[in-house]
């Protein structure tokens, strides 16, 4: 069998065979938005369960929230959306928000303060996987009813000390932010659920589109909603396709059949560029690939062993070669377009100071195990990490498993070295400070596995108080600064080395206008494109 055949095998060849048959070429209407992109991460598509990429791009379209992202203008931060407006207590716990008048449901129903209320209540109650963006202000299933409270057309909510208000409406921005229509949603509650399981497969927004189907693994059709309230979509109808393979994408796209191809390899964008009628939309994302050193290890936890081995990762190489256009060098844990972001990458490959770095920590001769999930980007990053440890004497030995199985032992602490993937739950620099550089209780009983810097037995060196006190600072541009301090410290003295950011690159029809993939902070936006 071929290499070609090979990558073609199974449902991938049945695409194949499907988008070469026959001789003319297809075009999908001009008033539908054709996609294929990897689905199978949706588990959900309830706004207060829902926490993966993909779900994140259907419920950016469905739901709209307090404030929110404008597409066209995504460096100016969150707008009012839902919200019109939104004033701030003199001691900065009570925030309370003025409803815009005029909104209606896809039900026909109007949005109310009410429907707010029970929104944000519901996601708190319900307690489900990212219900933590709204519990860490204080918010809990006994209080929820006193914190969150609707008032004529207000919603006033009050959070447990006094976080800077851009924290506070960042995370607002998120999923679990999404508003939904509680007439709606309670006519369909079974067995005290809140609407939970009905609402897995069935959407109840005032976003520009309605939920039409979501078959999992298999696609996902969104319908215009008319009365949107920044006008009619002129994509009447989107759908999303799960195509896994990216050959099977870029066959798709150069027949006509999809308008947008989203998982495409290096290889497949240099061969879709060649191709007439297609061009390939670049856009940063927030998601980081990384290394981390577990701090248990006694040759590891030594600083000059941590610092040698930053400077023994080939990060040119690589961004040049196989991660060539996807992967932007970035040693910094907050994401470029990030508040506090910067622009430091003091690491290169140098293996003679790592060797007098590793001489003076009194290091001859290293065997260590870095754990991998299965997939090509992160395999080869492994392998060429391989390569240059062992110029300076480090046998670097590659374990490569499902993702339940690395992730399992990351969690644990039980690996040496984890190589992965982190991506913002929500879009304030929080989200990765609170992580990377956060770490209240190192021991084994606090099993804080949300906590990266606690999965790898680092108590940060006086970072967390420095990251709690950030988060309370109301001035954005002195926060801006001190989470660039607070990089500075985490670059020289912490147990990862973050090597770089994610550029998601699309391969995507040329009549195909005014796309937005929603850049590091946010979801795509389906509304403003045009043919």
């Amino acid at each position: 069998m071929t290499v070609f055949t090979k990558m073609l095998s199974g449902a991938a060849m049945g695409l194949a065979l499907a988008v070469t048959s026959g001789a003319a070429f297809a075009e999908t209407p001009p008033n539908m938005l054709v996609i294929a992109n990897r689905i199978d991460d949706i588990t959900t598509l309830d706004p207060a369960e829902s926490f993966e990429f993909a779900g994140s791009d259907v419920s950016r379209n469905i739901y709209q929230k307090l404030v929110n992202f404008d597409p066209a203008n995504l460096d100016g931060g969150y707008q009012p959306e839902v919200a019109e407006s939104w004033t701030v207590s003199d001691d900065g716990k009570t925030i309370t928000f003025t409803i815009r008048d005029g909104l209606t449901f896809h039900s026909g129903n109007p949005v109310t303060a009410e429907d707010v209320e029970f929104s944000l209540q519901r996601a708190v109650i319900l307690n489900k996987t990212p219900s933590f963006i709204l519990t860490q202000f204080g918010f809990t299933a006994d209080n929820a009813a006193d914190t969150i409270k609707a008032d004529g057309n207000t919603v006033t909510i009050v959070t447990d000390q006094p976080y800077a208000t851009s924290f506070v409406l960042n995370c607002l921005t998120a999923t679990i932010g999404g508003i939904v229509d509680k007439k709606t949603v309670m006519a369909n509650e079974v067995d005290g659920d809140m609407g939970n399981e009905w609402l897995k497969t069935n959407s109840a927004g005032s976003g520009a589109y309605k939920l039409s189907s979501w078959k999992p693994n298999e696609s996902v059709t969104l319908t215009s909603n008319p009365d949107f309230y920044l006008g009619a979509p002129a994509m009447k109808r989107v759908i999303v396709r799960h195509v896994q393979e990216s050959a099977s994408q870029r066959l798709l796209l150069e027949r006509g059949d999809i308008d947008i191809a989203r998982d495409l390899n290096p290889e497949d964008v240099k061969g879709a560029m060649a191709a007439d009628d297609i061009r390939i939309h670049d856009e940063m994302r927030g998601r980081l690939m990384y290394i981390s050193m577990n701090q248990k290890h006694p040759e590891l936890s030594k600083p000059e062993v941590r610092q040698a081995i930053k400077h023994l990762i080939d990060y040119e190489g690589m961004q040049n070669s196989f991660l060539n256009g996807q992967y932007v060098i970035h040693q910094n844990f907050l994401p470029k377009t990030f508040l506090g972001a910067v622009d430091e990458n003091p690491f290169d490959l140098n293996v003679a100071k790592a060797k007098e770095l590793l001489a003076a920590a009194g290091v001859d001769g290293l065997e260590l195990e870095v754990g991998v999930r299965e997939s090509q980007d992160r395999i080869e990053i492994a392998q060429s990490m391989q390569n240059t440890f062992a110029q300076a004497g480090i046998k670097l030995n590659i374990t490569v498993g499902t993702a339940k199985q690395v992730l399992g032992r990351y969690r644990a602490r039980e690996l040496d070295v984890y190589l992965g993937a982190w991506g913002p739950d929500y879009p304030d620099p929080h989200t990765n400070a609170g992580t990377f550089a956060y770490n209240p209780d190192n021991s084994d009983a606090a099993n804080a596995t949300g906590l990266l810097a606690w999965r790898n037995s680092w108590d940060t060196g006086g970072l967390t108080d420095v990251v709690g006190k950030t988060v309370i600072e109301n001035d954005r541009a002195v926060r801006a600064k001190l989470y660039g301090e607070i990089q500075a410290t985490f670059r020289d003295t912490s147990p990862f080395a973050v090597m770089f950011q994610k550029i998601e690159q699309a391969g995507v029809r040329d009549n195909v206008q005014n796309l937005n993939l929603g850049g590091a902070t946010t979801a795509v936006s389906y509304w403003p494109v045009t043919k």
